[in-house]
């Protein structure tokens, strides 16, 4: 196991889409660890003194302009092994604060509610990495819970360039809060390497993500990245300490809703063995759906259910045979 450091720079960032042919910025191997540093917001969102910008940020602003969506990314990582039809476990292993400011960001005819706020309006919110707080401009303190808001590998060839905007099979701006430190999230890969890609750093966010942003700000994480030829996956999955997570995207919530049931389905009767429609009943019974965001033309819904009980029910499966 090696690790490695990737820098965000003009070079080593693209703005605002994925794509298969992007030259790799990092080759590693299967079972290496990165630490890869990612900005956050276009020239219009920078603050004054004293909130802090890197100068890598300014560097990339001037260099280089938004293609299609409107995310600064860093990547691809090529990861050896990694195959079309293979997945990509990424495990976040640590997310730290970069500035000690963030951003939030309303626009016309965007967000949940764009005919009930009809207007522009930027804030920038002070940060205390060292405290774990955010301050809102009336005072109240808010707990952080960093996260990436996208995390994605490149679309499959025939796809083309695909904006950062809309997550999709490949994962990219998935947009959900549980994507923390602990966390192992699943990418089917379409590419040879898979070429990861990250960005849009979180500092907290709610489900849904309403008003079209969350406190945005620049984050470094440091990921391991595991190929499994043993996963064969439809969409993005996640599992964390406690909970198995699958995802949905589609401009209807109830399709997006349907696209994630259906997979902790497929999930629940590869783990467990029961029939999809005993599946279907514990989902009915067990498991929550989240609305993950309603802000990024394609609506994400996340699917929940505890890996206590899909351990429960395999070892008592394997206790009957």
């Amino acid at each position: 196991m090696a690790t490695h450091e990737l820098h965000s720079s003009p070079e080593t960032c693209h703005w605002g889409y994925f794509d298969s042919q992007l030259k790799p910025q990092l080759r590693i191997k299967s079972g290496d660890i990165a630490t890869i540093h990612c900005v956050s917001g276009a020239a219009e969102i920078l603050p004054e003194l004293p909130m802090n910008v890197l100068q890598e940020h300014r560097e990339i602003l001037a260099k280089l302009k938004p293609h299609i969506g409107r995310h600064i990314l860093t990547g691809p990582v090529h990861v050896e092994g990694a195959e079309r039809g293979d997945a990509l476990a990424v495990e976040v292993l640590d997310i730290k604060f970069r500035t000690n400011w963030g951003w939030n960001v309303q626009r016309p005819l965007m967000g949940t509610l764009p005919e009930d706020f009809p207007f522009y309006r930027l804030t920038h919110i002070p940060i205390d990495s060292n405290r774990g707080v955010c301050t809102m401009p009336w005072g109240l303190e808010v707990k952080l819970n960093p996260f990436f808001g996208i995390m994605g590998v490149a679309p499959p060839p025939e796809w083309g360039q695909c904006s950062s905007v809309e997550p999709r099979a490949f994962g990219g701006n998935i947009d959900n809060k549980h994507f923390n430190v602990g966390t192992t999230v699943y990418l089917p890969v379409f590419a040879p390497g898979g070429l990861f890609s990250t960005g849009d750093g979180h500092g907290v966010q709610g489900d849904g993500e309403v008003n079209l942003t969350a406190l945005e700000t620049s984050l470094s994480g440091t990921f391991r990245f595991t190929v499994r030829k043993d996963i064969k996956l439809n969409n993005p999955r996640a599992e964390t300490a406690t909970h198995w997570i699958t995802h949905g995207f589609d401009p209807d919530l109830d399709d997006a809703a349907k696209e994630a049931l259906r997979d902790m389905i497929r999930l629940i009767t590869a783990k467990t063995g029961l029939s999809a429609a005993d599946g279907y009943m514990l989902c009915s019974l067990q498991a929550d759906l989240h609305v993950t965001q309603t802000v990024d033309g394609n609506k994400g819904i996340h699917c929940m259910i505890a890996k206590s009980l899909i351990c429960l029910l395999y070892t008592s499966d394997a206790a009957d045979e």
